[in-house]
């Protein structure tokens, strides 16, 4: 059955909770409950991924939330709303919401030299090409490297999941890969001078590494008392708690006949050099769904002010001028296929998130906040109609067709549920 079918389908109430923030159902949800929960059921049933945990919520309280499917395919342990996944890259909004919590205090500024905050940076050196014998070769970048920079990921740096340049440079140097979380996984050179474009990267993890240098935390602690704890995200760490393990999705991997594998030891390492502030954190769908509502309540909720309504306002907005978004072309298919969400519309690039310029097909308004994470968890925040959402697969590889395509029917009956 296509994934656009809905039919009416009973769900257990059990897999439609939220234990980690207040949760409640609005006037709209009942709109969505039979429809999402059939779409996102049918998809487990049809194999296109192991298992799934969707929401969506308002200003006031979640809309939906249901999980359906195997955090391990034949391992029997039902993908729960409380089941917890890898956010890879879902991390990079809360990085950006710390730093800009610190730039609000006057500890961090957006347009100074980052070195000045943490030093490593001033070794960054823009690749050039490589010598003959495979050696790099390299320049000193002709501007400094900013906070704004690195949350805008126009700074320079890169991935080697999207960019052979960086790859090369890791098999010529033996440069560890980013999952690694060594410290010396950073030190990747930049591809060219800050500022000139956008290239998705690291940049977000060396913000993180400022967020530890002005708060005098590690990265974890920092979110756990500035972020986590104030919005009531309650099962979400760079470190998997044994609460947290016991409900555990593992990451399955797409193979050439379509069908999907457990990859049982592939974890980001439990006692990391660094924290990514990239694509370091485990968590909770409906956890997430507490982000989302702050940032569409101006950065408020439960009565604090976690953000100032105008920081919340210009992470919201173009910050890297005219230059956009490009596709991410990949080089570990692995890992990832290309990528270019919602092609034709141009993208820009706020304080850590995407922004479409236009009105998306699945409803979404121009000017909405999204990302994703690698194993195809996604998120969306549209402040112009009030709503947001996200979304937990555990499948590589990253904007897998079937995984990608249920996340967005999934938004699409949401803004359908809407009027």
């Amino acid at each position: 059955m296509a994934l656009g079918d809905v039919p009416h389908v009973a769900v257990p109430t059990s897999n439609r909770q939220n234990p980690g923030c207040d949760y409640r159902i609005g006037n709209t949800a009942m709109s969505i409950q039979q429809t999402a929960d059939a779409l996102l059921k049918d998809a487990v049933d049809d194999g296109a991924v192991p298992g799934v945990v969707a929401g969506a919520t308002n200003r006031d309280g979640d809309l939906y939330l249901g999980g359906f499917g195997e955090r391990v395919l034949g391992g029997g342990d039902e993908m729960t709303p409380d089941t917890v996944g890898w956010l890879a890259s879902m991390t990079k909004a809360l990085t950006g919401a710390a730093a800009m919590q610190l730039v609000e205090r006057g500890q961090l500024n957006l347009d100074t030299p980052a070195s000045e905050v943490v030093p490593a940076l001033r070794q960054a050196r823009v690749l050039e090409g490589f010598e003959e014998d495979g050696a790099p070769r390299t320049r000193p970048p002709r501007r400094e490297i900013t906070l704004r920079h690195l949350l805008t990921h126009t700074a320079g740096f890169s991935y080697e999941t999207w960019n052979a340049s960086i790859l090369n440079y890791q098999a010529a140097t033996g440069t560890p890969g980013i999952i690694s979380c060594q410290n010396a996984a950073l030190e990747t050179p930049l591809l060219f001078d800050p500022g000139d474009r956008w290239e998705y990267g690291i940049s977000i993890d060396w913000a993180g590494k400022m967020v530890e240098a002005v708060s005098g935390q590690r990265l974890g602690e920092y979110f756990r008392d500035h972020l986590l704890l104030p919005l009531g995200m309650r099962d979400t760490a760079f470190r998997i708690t044994d609460a947290m393990r016991s409900r555990l999705a593992k990451i399955h991997q797409r193979v050439d006949d379509g069908s999907l594998i457990p990859q049982m030891d592939l974890e980001l390492p439990q006692d990391p050099e660094v924290e990514l502030g990239g694509a370091g954190l485990y968590g909770m769908i409906g956890d997430y769904l507490c982000f989302v509502r702050m940032m569409l309540n101006q950065g408020r909720v439960n009565g604090e002010q976690i953000l100032a309504p105008k920081t919340v306002a210009a992470m919201s907005r173009n910050q890297m001028g005219s230059c956009r978004v490009v596709p991410l072309k990949t080089v570990i298919p692995p890992f990832s296929n290309d990528a270019d969400f919602f092609p034709e519309i141009p993208k820009t690039w706020g304080f850590s998130f995407m922004i479409n310029t236009e009105d998306a097909p699945t409803g979404r308004s121009a000017g909405s906040l999204a990302w994703a994470g690698l194993a195809n968890s996604y998120f969306w925040i549209d402040p112009a109609r009030g709503v947001g959402g996200a979304y937990l697969t555990q499948v590589l590889p990253f904007a897998d067709e079937k995984s990608l395509s249920l996340y967005l029917a999934f938004e699409r009956a949401v803004y359908d549920s809407l009027g």
